[in-house]
């Protein structure tokens, strides 16, 4: 489940997170049209948690949304006033992966440090799922199959993601046409598509995977992929790396260069990043 990214000024204007722009600016003690959207997007996300469903579905803005906007905050580097400014809306409205930053609201997505990095030179900003799921070490060997309706061109793209992830870690990956019997299958949803996490439509969540040993990754069929960097468009490679760090059982990073950060831009590609490749060696000690 993978939700980030300023959309292009050619599909500002129908991003489900537009509600966000009319919201920026308001605080603690406010009582405005849609902060009930805001906390059900945070909450998504990970960020909040109300044990009184009525204040989760009012327009108040209370103290628990305060610290859960401080701590979305601090988890992208910004200025962690619990206020809505301009800065956090401009993060907020970006396309990204469905899966949470965190769990439970209560604490900041990067776990890096706290497991002791390889390199005493760089601060470590990865993060696990929750639970830290992993592959048993015999099931390196992980096969992936494409579920019937993918699209043509997504074959190489995920193909070469993940002879990538292959390349600096101990899996290896082999493509099989048996999609039922498979450790992991790929395919295209839209809306509610069957898993328990639907999808919203352009420029919101693009894609989701789920934590080991469960082997799911879906693009949103309704957003517009390509496979080079094309402006306006996502990159299928872009997005199926990030996915697979999810199928491996990594978590979102805080560092916008690292491939597993939650958000990615239309026309943006990139490679794993050293955080990446620092978290996936941490997670199964390799």
């Amino acid at each position: 489940m993978f939700q980030a990214i300023f959309a292009d000024s050619k599909h500002e204007s129908t991003s489900p997170f537009d509600f966000l722009r009319h919201l920026q600016g308001c605080h603690k003690g406010d009582n405005l049209k849609d902060v009930h959207k805001l906390k059900k997007y945070l909450e998504n996300f990970g960020y909040l948690s109300y044990k009184n469903h009525s204040h989760a579905d009012n327009d108040y803005f209370d103290e628990l949304l305060e610290s859960a906007v401080r701590t979305y905050q601090l988890n992208y580097n910004l200025k962690a006033t619990g206020r809505l400014d301009a800065d956090t809306v401009s993060k907020m409205i970006r396309p990204r992966c469905a899966v949470a930053d965190i769990i439970n609201g209560t604490s900041r997505m990067w776990s890096g440090q706290n497991r002791g990095s390889k390199s005493i030179h760089t601060v470590s900003h990865y993060a696990f799922l929750s639970g830290e799921p992993k592959w048993p070490a015999s099931k390196y060997n992980l096969t992936y199959a494409f579920l019937p309706g993918t699209r043509a061109d997504a074959i190489n793209p995920v193909s070469r993601a993940f002879q990538t992830w292959a390349e600096n870690t101990h899996f290896r990956f082999s493509r099989t046409e048996d999609n039922v019997n498979a450790d992991i299958t790929i395919g295209f949803g839209s809306g509610d598509h069957g898993d328990g996490s639907p999808f919203d439509g352009p420029n919101g969540i693009l894609a989701h995977a789920f934590p080991p040993t469960n082997g799911r990754f879906h693009y949103d069929a309704e957003e517009p992929w390509s496979v080079a960097a094309n402006p306006g468009s996502f990159h299928l490679e872009t997005v199926a790396l990030h996915e697979i760090g999810h199928l491996l059982g990594l978590g979102h990073s805080s560092i916008e260069g690292a491939v597993m950060f939650s958000s990615i831009r239309p026309g943006e590609s990139k490679g794993l990043h050293g955080d990446d490749i620092q978290g996936i060696n941490a997670l199964y000690n390799f």
